[in-house]
């Protein structure tokens, strides 16, 4: 049996949270159960295979202010395979008409989070596939760089992010109140949710992206790409902005990758880097790449993956 746990926030402050746990409850019908958080009871469901979910209706969304959520974690969920936080997404020339998730960690100083890259593919495509019997063509079910919620928002201080022992996913609709409020992309998320731990039987090869734009849809076509039985495990995206504001050319860069490389899941079989990446970040990659005795590619290569010299 395996353990997932899920966090809305009950407030409407958070536009999308409180749609998908309403549709959480209409698909699942989870009962309550003895333990309190808020003062609230959490949710619990099993799936059809028998795992467990648990979800849980917070005051705040957790990663706005993790010093007072973390220990509810830490002391409840800290045995759980995969934790998400169902939320929304906005910013400034941020897409619209998307469903997404993203892995937790603060690139700059090099806390990464745990990333579990096959059970963030299986998220994917389940919402992939939902997004498609929902019919709904004006949106696409994208990939998000890794960041972390709590930088924004003040939850605490990025250390913080390593103190919970479980990979943790925002799930996210975005990025307008459209789409926040559509009745569809809730129901799509919902019914994914229970679907983190089942594959398709693909062979799931990992790899760590570098480079590239926020949302860059190299990285997001590759996390949904399969060929002859295998597949791409998308977890950990290092876009190109992060990766110069945290001096990853400087002498500290080979410290961080190492200790990202180490937070996902089963390792890395590749690297691949978006070509408009500069000269001496390649070249960081490619020495990470030598030293693990993996194939370093452009971005390209992602779209004919059976051409890539796996070790």
């Amino acid at each position: 049996m395996k353990k997932a746990v899920y966090f809305f926030c009950d407030d409407p402050f958070d536009p999308v949270a409180g749609n998908v746990l309403a549709a959480v409850r209409h698909f699942f019908s989870p009962e309550e159960t003895s333990l309190l958080i808020d003062g609230l009871p959490v949710l619990a469901c099993s799936s059809p295979s028998g795992d467990l979910f648990s979800f849980v209706r917070t005051l705040k969304v957790v990663s706005h202010d993790y010093s007072r959520y973390l220990p509810v974690m830490t002391d409840h969920f800290a045995d759980c395979d995969l934790a998400g936080i169902i939320t929304w997404h906005e910013g400034e020339n941020a897409p619209d008409g998307i469903l997404t998730t993203h892995t937790t960690g603060d690139v700059d100083s090099g806390a990464f989070g745990p990333a579990d890259p096959e059970c963030m593919r299986n998220l994917l495509l389940a919402m992939e596939q939902g997004r498609v019997e929902e019919g709904m063509e004006d949106y696409r079910t994208v990939t998000e760089a890794t960041h972390w919620s709590g930088m924004v928002y003040g939850g605490g201080a990025p250390g913080m992010i390593l103190r919970y022992p479980v990979p943790l996913l925002d799930i996210e609709i975005g990025s307008s109140p459209r789409c926040w409020s559509d009745e569809r992309a809730a129901r799509v998320l919902a019914r994914s949710l229970l679907s983190v731990f089942t594959g398709d039987g693909k062979e799931v090869r990992n790899i760590l992206c570098a480079g590239g734009v926020h949302f860059d849809p190299n990285f997001a076509a590759a996390a949904l790409t399969s060929w002859n039985g295998s597949a791409f495990g998308v977890s950990h995206i290092l876009a190109n902005q992060w990766l110069v504001g945290g001096r990853y050319e400087e002498e500290t860069g080979p410290d961080k990758l190492d200790r990202c490389v180490a937070s996902i899941r089963g390792g890395i079989s590749a690297i691949a880097f978006h070509d408009n990446l500069k000269g001496p970040y390649k070249d960081r990659f490619r020495a990470l790449g030598e030293r693990l005795g993996i194939p370093v590619v452009k971005h390209q290569a992602l779209r004919s993956p059976e051409k890539i010299q796996w070790r």
